[in-house]
C-alpha cells in the first residue's frame, strides 16, 4: 500500500475534489486520479463515488478512513522520532474567517507567517456567513461563536472579552450610567444577535433587553455608531481596542462586567487528520494573540 496514495485519499476526504486534493500534493489532475485508482485496485475496493459535480466516499471509504488516517499519522510519528521525514508545513492552507476580524487581525500577520513557512499558499475567504467546511474544502475556520456542529474540534485562540462602551462625546453630553438598569435612561446601540446583555452585579447575573433606537448586524459598523455618538454599545474589545487607545471611545460600566464566555476559535473536522499546516497555523496565532491578546493588554 503507497503512503503517498494515503495522503491523496486523505485529502480527497477532506476536499471532495481530486483535483484540488492532487494540487496540494503537486499533482496533477490525471496523476492524482491514478493514484487513487491505484489505491481502490489495491484494497479490491471502491473507495470514491466520482460525479460531474464533486466525489464522495463509498461505505468502504468511509470505513477505510480512518484507518488511513492512522497509518499516516503512525509513519509521521515514526519519521519524527528518528528525525526523519518532511513533517513542515507546505501546500494550500484554506482558511475561512469572519470579515471584521480577519481584516484586523488575520491579515497583518500573514506576511510573517508566510515567511516563517515559505512552502505554504494560503487561500482565505473573509465573511460573516457560517460557512461549510467541509463541503468549502476549507482546511480551518475561525470562529467566534460556539462550536455547535459536533464533528467539528475547536482550539482556542484567544478570550473574546466584551466591554460596554460610548464615545467619550456621548459621555460629556449625556454622562456615564452607574447601573445596568440607567441604560433605560440612555440611547443604546444593538448588535443583532447580540440584544442580551448579562451583567455580573453583587445580587448575580443580570439580563437586561435593551430596546434601543439602532439595531445593526455588523461589529464594525455598531463600533463606529457607537464612536460616532449615536449611543452605547457592547463591543468586542478586539474591535474597539484602537479607539479606546486612542481616547474616542471609554468603556462604561466597568463595576458590572459583562457575563460572556465568548472566545475566538480555530476550527476544523474532526475527521481530518491534524495536517502540519493546520498546526502550525493554531500554534503560531495561538503565540501571535498572546494570553491575555495583545488587544486586552
Amino acid at each position: 500500500m503507497n503512503f503517498e496514495h494515503l495522503k491523496l485519499f486523505v485529502r480527497v476526504a477532506s476536499t471532495h475534489n481530486i483535483s484540488q486534493a492532487g494540487q496540494e500534493l503537486g499533482l496533477s489532475p490525471p496523476v492524482a486520479s491514478m493514484h487513487i485508482n491505484r489505491l481502490e485496485e489495491s484494497l479490491g475496493a471502491r473507495l470514491i463515488h466520482r460525479t460531474t459535480r464533486k466525489v464522495s466516499l463509498t461505505e468502504e471509504g468511509m470505513a477505510f478512513l480512518p484507518h488511513a488516517e492512522e497509518i499516516i499519522q503512525s509513519v509521521v510519528a515514526a519519521r519524527a522520532a528518528v528525525g526523519s521525514g518532511d513533517a513542515q508545513p507546505q501546500g494550500t492552507l484554506r482558511i475561512t474567517a469572519p470579515a471584521s476580524f480577519g481584516r484586523m487581525h488575520l491579515m497583518p500577520a500573514f506576511k510573517a507567517f508566510i515567511a516563517k513557512y515559505p512552502s505554504l499558499y494560503i487561500d482565505i475567504r473573509l465573511t460573516d456567513s457560517i460557512v461549510d467546511l467541509v463541503e468549502g474544502g476549507f482546511d480551518v475556520a475561525i470562529r467566534n461563536a460556539q462550536l455547535q456542529d459536533s464533528s467539528l474540534i475547536a482550539k482556542k485562540l484567544a478570550v473574546d472579552k466584551r466591554i460596554m462602551c460610548a464615545s467619550a462625546d456621548y459621555v460629556a453630553q449625556y454622562g456615564k450610567p452607574n447601573t445596568p438598569e440607567d441604560l433605560h435612561n440612555h440611547q443604546c446601540i444593538n448588535q443583532a444577535g447580540l440584544e442580551n446583555w448579562v451583567f455580573s452585579t453583587p445580587d448575580g447575573p443580570l439580563s437586561m433587553k435593551i430596546k434601543g433606537s439602532i439595531r445593526i448586524d455588523h461589529g464594525e459598523a455598531v463600533r463606529d455608531a457607537c464612536a460616532n455618538g449615536m449611543g452605547i454599545a457592547k463591543c468586542a474589545t478586539w474591535i474597539a481596542y484602537e479607539h479606546l487607545k486612542r481616547g474616542e471611545m471609554v468603556q462604561v460600566l466597568e463595576d458590572y462586567p459583562l457575563i460572556d464566555e465568548a472566545a475566538i476559535w480555530a476550527v476544523y473536522p474532526s475527521s481530518r487528520l491534524l495536517a502540519p499546516k493546520v498546526r502550525a497555523f493554531i500554534d503560531y496565532f495561538s503565540n501571535y494573540y498572546g494570553n491575555p491578546p495583545y488587544w486586552d493588554k
